[in-house]
């Protein structure tokens, strides 16, 4: 009896003891899940959050997986963030040197933009450690300065040269004005040459102020949505009387009810510019097509001539500043060489592209192409939906 009240004394013993063991080992398995959750988190450091909202330039935070832990407002207003993930390359490249060097990393970079990634935005990128885990990245966009240095050099070079025929003409019309002044013929033939280049500085000048402008950031600052059909009836009435004026017919095709997003006045101008030119080409007597057609999400707006066309070594060139193929029939025409590239800009601030067919003798077609805009939210049901606002009764 006395030995079986030892057994079972140890058998207590040993069963605390093991107990005890499960216990200190649970414990410390709870406590290292703690420390690996700690580890884990994706927390960002305190402060951190409000330091980078007090900056004037995009903040990013990324964990060691890249994913996208903190972003600012201004971060996604350049579309540097899209689904926790950094959205160009050129960010990700950076933030990965940083991980994989520790250094910090301060460099210029040009990101592409838009939906045919024809428009670029100029950025200042400063990147470090936060920490073990996290990379900080500081982008600031510097594409204002860039274009306002790039309009500020390009009309010092150019202008000046554009100038320099017509003021030289308007001064030797002048001479020979004081000298003709008993001769009631040339009188009135000088006279009309000096009003002519009068004009077409006047011409050039606006078209300087319209390209300026639409190089400025806030181009578009007023997107509306806005229908093809309306934006082309426009352009093609500003062109009924010239187009008159040379027997030239303009023909438009069906509607394609397709909408886009943008500033009427820039769109009507850039379509403006394309018929007008077309018209200007094209011999007397032939035709002029403009239309419209909707594939895959993007709104195509075509015009074309029966022009002498635009040889293949020259069409990368035509839409630059003051190119022209045929430098002495520009000048007969009045064309100012602005005319592709207002084209050229206002449909890039649209986050479209514009492009070129053609072949000499067969005429050529300039194509802008725009991201169609997205369907309207359906209207809710009930009440407050069933009868329109006064705006859209008006409409």
């Amino acid at each position: 009896m006395h030995y079986s009240s030892w057994l079972v004394l140890v058998a207590l013993f040993s069963g605390i003891v093991i107990g005890g063991g499960f216990v200190v080992i649970l414990f410390f398995s709870v406590s290292r899940s703690r420390q690996a959750v700690q580890v884990s988190s994706n927390t960002v450091p305190d402060g951190v959050d409000q330091i980078l909202d007090a900056m004037d330039s995009a903040g990013i935070v990324v964990d060691s997986s890249l994913n996208v832990v903190k972003a600012t407002a201004k971060a996604f207003a350049l579309a540097l963030v899209s689904n926790a993930r950094l959205t160009y390359p050129e960010l990700i490249d950076i933030a990965q040197r940083v991980r994989r060097t520790g250094a910090l990393v301060d460099e210029e970079v040009e990101l592409q933009r838009g939906r045919f990634k024809d428009a670029s935005v100029r950025v200042h990128v400063r990147a470090s450690l936060l920490g073990s885990r996290f990379v900080v990245l500081l982008v600031e966009d510097r594409t204002e300065g860039y274009r306002l240095e790039a309009v500020r050099r390009d009309f010092v070079a150019n202008i000046s040269h554009e100038l320099k025929t017509p003021i030289g003409a308007i001064g030797l019309l002048s001479e020979a004005l004081h000298t003709a002044a008993d001769d009631p013929e040339q009188v009135r033939m000088f006279a009309d040459r000096l009003n002519a280049e009068s004009l077409r500085i006047a011409r050039l000048t606006q078209d300087i102020i319209e390209l300026s402008r639409l190089q400025a950031v806030d181009a578009v600052a007023n997107a509306e949505r806005l229908e093809i059909d309306h934006i082309i009836a426009a352009a093609v009435d500003q062109n009924r009387v010239g187009a008159d004026a040379h027997a030239i017919e303009l023909v438009v095709g069906a509607p394609t009810g397709a909408s886009v997003y943008g500033d009427s006045k820039l769109l009507v101008t850039a379509v403006d510019n394309l018929i007008s030119n077309a018209i200007r080409y094209s011999p007397d007597g032939s035709r002029v097509g403009v239309g419209a057609r909707v594939a895959e999400g993007v709104v195509e707006i075509a015009v074309t001539d029966q022009g002498e066309g635009i040889p293949e070594a020259d069409q990368e060139r035509i839409f630059e500043r003051f190119f022209r193929v045929d430098q002495a029939r520009s000048r007969t025409t009045g064309g100012t060489g602005l005319g592709l590239s207002i084209v050229k800009h206002a449909v890039q601030n649209h986050g479209g592209d514009v492009r070129v067919w053609s072949q000499p003798g067969m005429g050529s077609t300039f194509t802008i192409r725009l991201p169609e805009a997205d369907e309207p939210a359906p209207a809710l049901h009930g009440p407050a939906a069933a009868t329109p606002s006064q705006g859209e009764q008006n409409q």
